[in-house]
C-alpha cells in the first residue's frame, strides 16, 4: 500500500457537487492499494497513519500524531499512486489492485484507523470522480509505503 499524507487545517471531498467527507485540522490521506496487498499491509499502514508524529506539540516540534492531537483524517482512494512512469509518457497501472480487491481493503483501512483511536475518519467515495479541496498546513507532506512481503 501507498499513502500520501498532507497536514491540513481543513479538507473536503465532493462528488457530483455534494460534500461526502470533510475535516478540520488533521490530514488528507491519499491511499493506493496494490495488487498484492492484504490484511497485513492494511494493518501496517493504518497503524503508521494513526501514529505518525506530523503535528506540532506545545514547543512547536512535530511530536504529536493525529490520534494525540484529536484531529481528523480524510481518506481518499487513489490508485494512481501506484502508477508506473518509468517508460513512455502514459502511466501504467498494473501494480494497482483491481476494484474488487482494492475497495474492501480501503474499507478495512478505514475500520482499522478507527480501531487505532482516531476520533474522526472521513472518506471519499471509492471509484467516483471526486473534487478535493484542502488548506495545507506547513506544508507537511509525507509518503508511506508498506514493507514488501517476505519471500
Amino acid at each position: 500500500m501507498e499513502a500520501v499524507l498532507q497536514r491540513v487545517s481543513e479538507a473536503q471531498v465532493r462528488v457530483d457537487g455534494a460534500i461526502v467527507g470533510a475535516i478540520g485540522a488533521g490530514a488528507l490521506v491519499l491511499l493506493g492499494v496494490g495488487q498484492h496487498d492484504g490484511e497485513r499491509e492494511a494493518r501496517w499502514i493504518a497503524n503508521r497513519i494513526a501514529g505518525l508524529r506530523m503535528f506540532a506539540d506545545e514547543t512547536g516540534k512535530m511530536n504529536c500524531s493525529v490520534r494525540e492531537m484529536g484531529g481528523g483524517l480524510l481518506v481518499v482512494s487513489q490508485f494512481t499512486l501506484l502508477g508506473d512512469t518509468s517508460s513512455g509518457r502514459r502511466p501504467g497501472f498494473s501494480a494497482a489492485a483491481p476494484p474488487a480487491v482494492a475497495e474492501p481493503l480501503y474499507e478495512r483501512v478505514l475500520e482499522l484507523l478507527a480501531e487505532e483511536g482516531v476520533d474522526l475518519v472521513e472518506r471519499g467515495r471509492f471509484g467516483a470522480n471526486m473534487r478535493i479541496s484542502a488548506v495545507l498546513d506547513g506544508p507537511v507532506t509525507l509518503r508511506l509505503t508498506s514493507p514488501p512481503r517476505p519471500v
